[in-house]
Formats: C-alpha cells, sequence, structure tokens
C-alpha cells in the first residue's frame, strides 16, 4: 500500500501551506476574537494555533510514513467501509469549504472591482475563481513548485502591507458590543486548524523527507495562519471592520488588490477540492483524481453561485466535533497500538465507529462550556484513553487464545 513516488521536496510544502492559511476566510475569523481585546486575542489565537498545530503534525506524519491519503489511512482504524464512511463526510465539508472560500473571494473582488470601475458581478467573479482553481489542478502539485514561488512571494508582500495598514494607526479603538469568551475563542482556533486534519496526509504523503517534511509544513501553516487571525483581530479592534476590500482600498493597493484577493483565494481553495478528488478515488480507484477534484471544483462554484451562505463559524465547529474524535482513534490505533498496515479482510470496526459517535455527541454536548484550552483537546483526550483501553484489552485476549 506504501506509495513509491516521494518526491515532493520540504520547501514545495512550505509554500503550500503558507498559500493554504493566507486566505479571507482566516481574516474573518480572526476579526471574530475582536470582543476579546487585543492583548486576550493574540493570546487566544496561539493557544489555540499551538493546540491546532499539535494536532495536524500526527495526521501528516501517518500520511507522510505510509504514503497513503487520508481516506486510506482511516481504514488502519475504521476499515474499508468506515473509510467510505469518511471519504464521504470529507467530500461534503469539501464541497462546502469551496463554496465558501470561492463566494469569499467573489465578495472581495466584487467590492474592489465597484470601487475601481463602478462595476459588480458576483456571479463572474465565481466563475472566473473556479476556473482559476481548476488550472491550478490541472498543473498539478508536482508541477507547482515555480508558480508557488512567484504567488507566495506576492502573498507573502501582501502580508506586510496588510499588517502594516492594519496596525499603522493603533489610536482609536472600536468598541464590540458583541462578546465571546476565552474558551470559545481559543476553540475558533483550534477549529479551523481542525478543518485541514481530513486533508493533509494528502500532501505529506509525497515527501521526500517524512519528518521535517511534515514538520515544516505544519508550521507553515502556523505562521501563515496566526499571522491572519491577528490581522483580522487588529483590523475589527482598530479599523473596525474585517471587510478585506476596506482594507485593501485603505491600503491604496488598487489593481494589486484583486490579485492578492484571487491569489489567495485560488492557492487555499486548490487544497479542497484536489481532497476531494483524492477522497473520491478512496471510493472507487477507478476515478482519477484530477477529474473529480475539476468536478469538486465545478459544484463548489455552483454552490457559491446559488447557495446562500453564512454563519460559517457553526460550519467550522462541526467539522471539528465530526473529525476530532476519528482522528483521536486513528492516532491511538497507529501511534500507541502500532497497527501500521491496513487489513484487506478488515471491513469494518463496529467498535471504533461506536467511540467516534460517542465523540461526536461528547463535542456537542460540552460546545457550551469552556476551558482555557477549549474542548476538542480534551475530548480527543478522553476518546483516545478509551481508545487504548478498549482496543489494548481486546489484543490482550487475541493473544491469550493463540498461546
Amino acid at each position: 500500500m506504501k506509495n513509491e513516488n516521494q518526491q515532493v521536496s520540504t520547501f514545495s510544502q512550505i509554500l503550500l501551506w503558507f498559500g493554504a492559511a493566507v486566505s479571507i476566510a482566516e481574516i474573518m475569523t480572526g476579526a471574530l476574537l475582536a470582543p476579546l481585546g487585543l492583548a486576550q486575542g493574540i493570546w487566544a489565537i496561539i493557544i489555540g494555533h499551538v493546540i491546532g498545530g499539535a494536532i495536524l503534525f500526527p495526521a501528516g506524519l501517518i500520511g507522510a510514513k505510509t504514503g497513503l491519503s487520508a481516506a486510506e489511512s482511516v481504514r488502519i482504524s475504521f476499515g474499508k467501509y468506515g473509510s467510505f464512511g469518511f471519504s464521504w463526510i470529507n467530500i461534503l465539508q469539501l464541497l462546502g469549504w469551496t463554496a465558501i472560500m470561492i463566494i469569499n473571494g467573489a465578495k472581495a473582488f466584487d467590492g474592489i472591482t465597484n470601487h475601481l470601475w463602478g462595476y459588480q458581478n458576483e456571479r463572474l467573479w465565481c466563475m472566473v475563481i473556479g476556473l482559476l482553481i481548476c488550472i491550478w489542478v490541472v498543473i498539478s502539485i508536482k508541477n507547482l513548485s515555480k508558480l508557488n514561488t512567484v504567488v507566495m512571494t506576492v502573498l507573502f508582500i501582501f502580508t506586510i502591507i496588510l499588517g502594516f495598514t492594519v496596525f499603522k494607526n493603533t489610536s482609536g479603538v472600536i468598541v464590540m458590543e458583541e462578546t465571546i469568551n476565552f474558551g470559545t475563542a481559543v476553540e475558533l482556533n483550534v477549529a479551523m486548524s481542525l478543518s485541514w486534519l481530513p486533508l493533509i496526509s494528502d500532501y505529506t504523503r509525497k515527501l521526500e523527507k517524512k519528518i521535517t517534511g511534515t514538520l515544516w509544513s505544519v508550521i507553515s501553516y502556523f505562521v501563515g495562519s496566526t499571522v491572519m487571525f491577528v490581522i483580522g483581530l487588529g483590523a475589527a479592534i482598530y479599523a473596525g471592520t474585517s471587510d478585506i476590500t476596506a482594507i485593501l482600498m485603505s491600503a491604496g493597493l488598487g489593481l494589486i488588490a484583486l490579485v492578492i484577493v484571487l491569489f489567495s483565494t485560488v492557492t487555499t481553495t486548490f487544497l479542497d477540492v484536489y481532497s476531494a478528488g483524492v477522497s473520491t478515488a478512496n471510493l472507487n480507484k477507478k476515478v482519477n483524481e484530477k477529474f473529480a477534484a475539476v468536478i469538486a471544483c465545478v459544484v463548489g462554484s455552483l454552490l457559491a453561485m446559488f447557495v446562500p451562505i453564512s454563519q460559517y463559524e457553526n460550519f467550522l465547529y462541526l467539522i471539528g466535533s465530526v473529525f476530532a474524535p476519528l482522528f483521536a482513534i486513528l492516532f491511538v490505533d497507529y501511534f500507541l497500538l502500532h497497527k501500521k498496515d491496513i487489513d484487506p479482510s478488515h471491513s469494518h470496526s463496529i467498535r471504533n465507529i461506536i467511540l467516534w459517535v460517542i465523540g461526536f455527541i461528547v463535542y456537542r454536548l460540552l460546545m457550551p462550556y469552556n476551558s482555557i484550552i477549549g474542548i476538542t483537546l480534551p475530548v480527543m483526550a478522553a476518546i483516545g484513553f478509551i481508545c487504548f483501553i478498549i482496543n489494548k484489552r481486546k489484543a490482550g485476549n487475541t493473544n491469550e487464545l493463540f498461546n
């Protein structure tokens, strides 16, 4: 089951994951933390991203060491049909993310073109962004290196300009009417990181240097995402808006702003549609990953054009509640119980599926409550501990039968 084509460099993954982090959605989510104020907001961002990174790393490492995609690696704990269930859920959430990213990018694009030329057409911009994402898919990861270097250089300069624009005038602090507690703010940061949990193995599986490549992938996302969240936080506090159009226009970027919005949306959403293709291929090996990714992009674009999308922070929490307990079980099986290979005869695991459902329910029940580290980590620790005790005992009983 091992993928022998480990041809992706660490540097290319650093670029890939920095591009994933630089997005309008990250800025908007950071803005939701503004009621905490700057100091507490930054602490919530750092704590949440440390937790998120600590969870992303082992997920990516499994893919790097086994050469398996996220959907394939789930077979270790949940069997063939369990991984099919994961694939369907993952495809649905990735289509949702694709639509959210495209509509956010199109709205920002629309605002800029309206400011520059008085022209607005959100559906047209959805199609333009969708087309560019499809081109990214066709080019493929292996051939994106040089293009990504140029694009990431532009986006890096953008983050510096954007940060300077937001924080250059800190004299006026906007009073927030909304409230958010610290635990919820931390959890929102964790949830954003966890939205990449069912994707990261799809990219680390082809790394040349497994451990260092995975580590730098996570660090790259951690740095980029943290900066985006802080910019969103500062924009809401000092500029009184998280509207990316207003911020970019106040920086006097003009046409450059169009390029920034376009490529920041494309580089992030590319990962969503590509992983949707990988999950589809897990359902049927005859399906071509690139073709499925292009179809996912088309569907996501249509959703963005015709389906009203709002309250995506609730969508983030839903993703966390589904995938956090699932990966807690996989981590225990792989790292603690040393189940490294896929058993072709393993069709499903009722035991682990029940634990997964319990974890989902517990997560949802705990959402109204708060802790300084959010609820994802406690839920994963509890489900992981139960999984270890139950499956360790089962393994012991099996050994006794053969002694």
